[in-house]
């Protein structure tokens, strides 16, 4: 007999068995206890930094049947999803737009599962649990960033609006190697790419991967220099913290690939990827000084080299840039749910987003001409 599910809310991931959540998680390193531990306790992704664990838990008798991660977020930094427009037409009404209910991996902008469950019917309960949690709490909005197809057609039955965003993913062709996936370009993308990567090598700069237990203290600190230099360029503080990226060294090895670029014995910039099981995702990177084409190399065409030589199916370069399909990061749809509790609001965003989609496709579409690879080939 089907026990009942109960579901119910936590507060922190120590109070769940990590290997019972890990089976719900599955492959996905992003949604791994452990990678999931570390943002809370390092103090990366906390209510003192806005991101407070709210986790959605679904039980039948003493077994963890289903789950979510979930925040009550007082701002929208590190989503990568942008409704910073609504939230300002929630203020000029005499609204409160926050706090909100967020479903996502914090500051990662990487589709995957989001309402974990072995079944579609366990997800459809954690889909109107997190719309019942919303009403409970009073809260404006309830938000599932970046959930896989499965998820997107159960959230959507149970009342979520969709919205379309565009993100640039390299597909792996069985190349057995790097001279065959350049013989994949249009003879002017090929001319390019083969320039670009002549500045860097006349630069004497040299290529290094370093995985898992390889990754000495060391090149984890010149990399930590690295990713803050990216941010602080930009006006920013960095997200993460020096012990994230210790503690995932520690707990996750074999996910970390770090590409380090030399120019001799010295390391001058450094990109740090996360392997899935048949996913490179291109994540963080840095560099101490300005060298033509350094960011491209290091970024997407060492991590595609990468990916060939270990015969990965997929890289994923990150959030936004039309810049990547120069390397062969082609553009691939990528979706967020939203459910918003006040009616008429509900209405005009709902209309926002039809429109918003429309133009999202053709923009889509128009991209899809612009392939950097031969037509033959297509």
């Amino acid at each position: 007999m089907t026990q009942s599910a109960v579901l119910s809310v936590v507060h922190s991931l120590s109070q769940v068995d990590a290997s019972a959540w890990n089976a719900l998680a599955g492959a996905e390193p992003f949604l791994r206890h452990e990678f999931l531990s570390a943002l809370h306790e390092t103090g990366c992704a906390t209510a003192e930094t806005g991101w407070t664990p709210v986790y959605l838990l679904l039980h039948r008798d003493a077994s963890l049947g289903g789950a979510v991660p979930l925040y009550l977020k007082s701002h929208s930094r590190g989503e990568y999803v942008f409704d910073y427009a609504w939230a300002d037409a929630y203020e000029r009404h005499g609204l409160r737009y926050y706090p909100k209910l967020v479903s996502a991996i914090p500051f990662t902008p990487v589709s995957g599962a989001r309402l974990l469950a072995h079944n579609d019917a366990d997800r459809a309960l954690l889909a109107r649990g997190l719309i019942a949690l919303g009403r409970q709490f009073g809260l404006s909005s309830v938000h599932v960033l970046f959930p896989n197809e499965g998820d997107r057609s159960v959230l959507r039955d149970a009342g979520f609006m969709l919205r379309e965003g565009v993100q640039f993913h390299w597909e792996n062709a069985g190349y057995a190697d790097w001279a065959e996936y350049l013989a994949s370009f249009s003879h002017d993308k090929r001319k390019k790419l083969r320039q670009d990567r002549k500045k860097v090598q006349a630069a004497g700069v040299t290529f290094r991967w370093v995985e898992s237990t390889d990754i000495d203290p060391s090149t984890l600190a010149f990399f930590y220099r690295c990713y803050c230099e990216t941010y602080y360029a930009h006006g920013n503080a960095p997200y993460l913290n020096e012990a994230f990226f210790q503690r995932l060294r520690w707990e996750l090895p074999h996910c970390v690939v770090i590409i380090l670029a030399l120019r001799g014995d010295q390391p001058v910039a450094a990109a740090l990827n996360i392997r899935g099981n048949q996913t490179l995702y291109g994540r963080y990177w840095g560099a101490i000084e300005y060298i033509p084409g350094l960011h491209f190399e290091t970024c997407y065409l060492q991590s595609i080299e990468y990916c060939i030589q270990h015969r990965i199916g997929r890289f994923e370069g990150g959030a936004q840039g039309e810049h990547k399909m120069a390397r062969g990061l082609l553009p691939t749809p990528t979706w967020s749910a939203h459910w918003v509790r006040d009616a008429q609001f509900a209405g005009a965003i709902d209309d926002f987003l039809q429109r918003e989609t429309r133009a999202m496709d053709d923009y889509l579409q128009e991209l899809t001409l612009r392939t950097p690879y031969r037509r033959d080939e297509q």
